[in-house]
């Protein structure tokens, strides 16, 4: 489905608002595919309303080359109801370009499944007004638009994985110290245009900079007592760099000793060997070290501690990163930064760890169970599944009905062509016996 590049997001209309693009020429109608069809739908829609909470989508239908073969009703029916049930504030408007006449009588039928309010964001547009609603820097080039993209597989960057909070505060990625470092010097020459300010800037420095030798000093005492609190992981995932463990999850559960989880690191080459830990959720984590190399033939343990108030999720993942440099690179203090810029992503060894959250010894079904409230709301919850799950049994059973009818009625719609086609026949060749006659 990602490669196919039927549907995805990119660029924004004049209202500021994220389009949403289904190329209908992309599409071809296919039992077999529907259900993977409409996943694909889904999984866009989640990823941005995670990403963008709130903010409404302008759905583009570009029909451009399109014909009755890219007709799927069924898949249409399942979009509109996506914003309807699922997403009813997130469609801004839904523009239908180039649309063929020949679908025409299709759309009719999508307007019947549409409400008085969602008609009105129907907006049937060709390529002289599609401008109206997209400025022609987010159109593409077909669409009389300067838009030069591309879709091209895999379409997402590798953006999951952010870097995470070391024990002195976020990290700064490698790729941001260019930018940061020509907006400190900004922020220096308009701060030297007043000499408050520059009072200000400097009360801060040194705030910071007692505030970091204070926790250098916490780091160098509680070092070792951290890897004692965290279990050492058993299992080993052996990589052509790296032997890690654990091999595949860390463990974290509710209790204070279950806050921290050891990633055991070895080196198994002959050189120095650079690291780095990233996770999709690095508001949550502590990582020391996250960034740093070791020498060939030793081991090196990383803490990952959660955050006061935070909880682990079996959605949480974790990215080792690793790779190998040369002698004449890590001769001296090597720069990773540099060097994690110049290394080809083809020599970077990765490897992921998922979290696994530990229940507690009673189980929470338990506890529920003691409370007569709350038991009360399970069996409630009980009669409603049950009667969800005959709602659905019924309504499977009207399907098939349906489709039995429409079966039905497709074989009588046939054998009356046919006696029409004998009847019309029969009265064709009376006819021309009586002519000769």
């Amino acid at each position: 489905m990602f490669e196919t590049g039927a549907v995805y997001l990119h660029g924004y209309d004049k209202e500021g608002n994220k389009l949403f693009w289904f190329k209908v020429k992309l599409h071809v109608k296919d039992a077999k595919t529907v259900v993977d069809k409409k996943r694909y739908v889904a999984f866009w829609l989640e990823r941005y309303a995670k990403r963008e909470p709130g903010m409404p989508l302008t759905v583009v239908f570009d029909m451009t080359d399109s014909g009755l073969s890219n007709i799927d009703m069924d898949f249409v029916k399942y979009i509109i109801n996506c914003f309807k049930v699922y997403y009813p504030k997130f469609l801004s408007k839904m523009i239908l370009y180039e649309m063929p006449w020949i679908m025409s009588a299709a759309w009719r039928i999508v307007k019947t499944w549409l409400g008085p309010e969602a008609i009105s964001k129907l907006k049937f547009v060709g390529k002289n007004e599609v401008q109206e609603y997209i400025d022609a820097e987010h159109l593409p080039t077909h669409m009389g638009g300067t838009d030069t993209f591309k879709y091209s597989y895999p379409p997402l960057p590798d953006d999951d994985f952010q870097t995470p909070m070391c024990e002195n505060g976020p990290i700064v990625s490698e790729d941001e110290t260019e930018s940061k470092e020509d907006a400190e010097s900004e922020s220096k020459d308009t701060l030297d245009s007043s000499q408050n300010e520059e009072q200000i800037k400097k009360s801060k420095k040194v705030s910071f900079l007692e505030e970091s030798l204070k926790l250098d000093e916490c780091d160098k005492v509680d070092s070792t007592s951290r890897t004692k609190t965290a279990k050492k992981p058993v299992t080993v995932f052996k990589g052509p760099l790296l032997h890690i463990s654990p091999a595949e999850e860390l463990n974290f559960g509710s209790k204070d000793c279950e806050r921290k989880s050891l990633i055991v690191l070895n080196n198994v080459t002959k050189n120095l060997v650079a690291f780095k830990v990233r996770t999709t959720a690095p508001e949550k984590y502590r990582v020391k070290p996250s960034n740093s190399s070791f020498e060939p033939g030793t081991s090196l343990d990383i803490v990952v501690s959660l955050h006061g108030g935070f909880e682990a999720s079996p959605q949480d993942r974790f990215l080792v990163m690793a790779a190998e440099m040369d002698q004449s690179t890590g001769a001296g203090t090597p720069d990773l930064s540099q060097f994690w810029k110049e290394v080809p992503k083809t020599k970077v060894m990765e490897h992921r760890l998922r979290c696994h959250v530990t229940q507690s010894s009673k189980p929470m079904s338990l506890l529920l169970d003691e409370n007569p409230l709350h038991s009360n709301i399970k069996n409630n919850q009980e009669d409603l599944h049950s009667k969800i799950i005959r709602l659905l049994a019924s309504n499977k059973r009207c399907e098939e009905q349906i489709d039995e009818c429409l079966w039905f009625q497709k074989m009588l719609m046939g054998l009356v062509s046919l006696l029409m086609a004998i009847t019309c026949s029969a009265l064709y060749l009376l006819y021309t016996d009586r002519s000769r006659l």
